[in-house]
């Protein structure tokens, strides 16, 4: 395997120009932005610091799981319990069927095939994350770091577009989560190398959860989550 840190395929699949679709979805940060729980960057910082160490320590947890081999349907029925709301889980799986359809051009496998027969409907996003990043030659720990990188990279992104945050502000708060996502990346490696669903984290994020299904019902909005 390349080393992490020079891996071209870990550098293509967390491009945000990689055609996932996390693009039309604001990670939750719509909803913040709305409620001014989220107004500048250094608010914003808070909000994605947050966001990485809860929803996104199990998304990188279950996207490396799944980069080691294990069962993607067991994955996916842990990705749903730890995914209390029904616009969150609708969204999950939009995603992790863009995901898919994106990366079966770019990385033809038969896994990737498989899966897609397998739940039509789309996997949870960070399982197919972790197939995606097999197919690609990538290591559990690269899938996690994507993972990672993905669950603050859309929110800090979006709010180029919600708050019109100065593009370098923006960036400046995702360097400065780089350690961050790193540590947490390592964690969930290290979880999904214990070979049991049980032990995964299941951090969860109430307060975006509630806010989803809020925002899921407005008629109006830049974002589809």
């Amino acid at each position: 395997m390349t080393d992490l840190s020079t891996s071209p395929a870990l550098l293509l699949l967390a491009d945000g120009r990689f055609p996932a679709g996390g693009h039309a979805h604001s990670g939750g940060v719509e909803a913040a932005v709305r409620a001014g729980r989220v107004g500048d960057a250094a608010s914003l910082r808070e909000f994605c610091a947050g966001r990485l160490h809860t929803v996104g320590l199990t998304s990188a947890a279950l996207a490396a799981a799944a980069a080691t081999g294990t069962d993607p349907s067991a994955l996916d029925e842990a990705a749903e319990a730890r995914t209390p709301s029904p616009a969150l889980r609708a969204a999950s799986r939009r995603l992790g069927r863009q995901l898919l359809r994106a990366a079966r051009a770019a990385w033809p496998d038969p896994a990737l095939d498989k899966l897609a027969r397998a739940l039509p409907g789309g996997t949870h996003q960070p399982v197919a994350f972790g197939l995606v990043a097999t197919a690609a030659g990538l290591r559990p720990a690269d899938a996690a770091t994507a993972m990672a990188y993905d669950t603050v990279s859309g929110p800090v992104t979006a709010c180029v577009r919600l708050l019109g945050l100065d593009p370098f502000q923006a960036m400046a708060v995702l360097s400065g989560l780089t350690a961050a996502i790193a540590a947490v990346a390592h964690e969930a490696a290290a979880a999904a190398a214990l070979g049991d669903l049980d032990l995964l984290p299941s951090l969860a994020a109430p307060l975006l959860e509630i806010s989803a299904e809020h925002h899921a019902s407005w008629p109006v909005r830049l974002f589809a989550s």
